[in-house]
């Protein structure tokens, strides 16, 4: 039996075309890319730095997933119940994995978009100097899994809500908290608590998991934890349709 059927396949190219026409698609673009070229060449000074690395480039996507992700995933379930379309989809030769998984593919597929026009970024660096380009495919691999795992805690939290609104507060408050709190807090208090404590913390955080990656390194813990997460809150989204279906 196929993870993924061709069932969800249709339902992910339905719902990338109905994201395509949408405006905020494109505004959410427009303000990704802005934001990490700002981030890399102002705030990061790279042209300062005297070093052929793009560590400061790829630091910049756990925190602007906190802003994007949250409106690629914050209608895909949320405005399915406010318009009474999920029952729809439950009358529908639809399992409830191929119904997560339609909404997964496609919001992932509009982020791996965004990624892949930050492509020029690192290629219009090339003739400053020697840039490993191991190290660059570690770093992308980090920010691809990074936002599986964050898209995945969307939909959940779309499933959950009643509305966009609190759909994209949600998500919003707690990648911020899961990529830069947990990380603050380990960083503030860690000389006051044990190690195990510590470690226990930063299991949690996904900027800590990221950090190998943004350094292109690739580590089998990291990589466990992110694909892990990410069927983890698929999973739940799952289980939020049963219960829907059959209450």
């Amino acid at each position: 039996m196929n993870i993924i059927s061709s069932r969800a396949f249709v339902l992910a190219r339905k719902e990338l075309f109905s994201f395509l026409n949408s405006p905020a698609l494109y505004g959410v673009t427009v303000f990704f890319l802005v934001f990490v070229s700002v981030w890399f060449y102002y705030f990061q000074n790279f042209f300062a730095m005297d070093t052929a690395t793009l560590e400061p480039f790829f630091g910049a996507f756990p925190l602007v997933f906190v802003f994007v992700v949250p409106v690629l995933t914050m209608k895909s379930w949320a405005e399915e119940k406010k318009l009474g379309s999920v029952e729809i989809l439950f009358t529908m030769p639809f399992t409830e994995w191929d119904l997560v998984l339609g909404k997964f593919l496609s919001s992932f597929a509009l982020l791996i978009g965004m990624i892949v026009l930050t492509i020029p970024v690192p290629l219009s660096l090339l003739p400053l100097g020697y840039f490993d380009p191991g190290v660059i495919i570690g770093e992308y691999t980090g920010v691809l899994l990074l936002g599986a795992s964050a898209t995945s805690l969307g939909l959940f939290l779309s499933g959950i809500s009643r509305n966009q609104a609190a759909a994209f507060v949600g998500t919003a408050v707690l990648l911020l908290a899961f990529n830069t709190g947990l990380s603050l807090l380990v960083g503030n208090f860690s000389g006051s608590w044990p190690q195990s404590v510590s470690g226990f913390i930063n299991f949690f955080s996904l900027s800590f998991h990221f950090e190998s990656f943004s350094r292109g390194l690739l580590d089998s813990r990291d990589l466990a934890f992110f694909l892990i997460s990410t069927v983890f809150f698929l999973f739940l989204n799952t289980q939020v349709l049963v219960y829907r279906r059959w209450k």
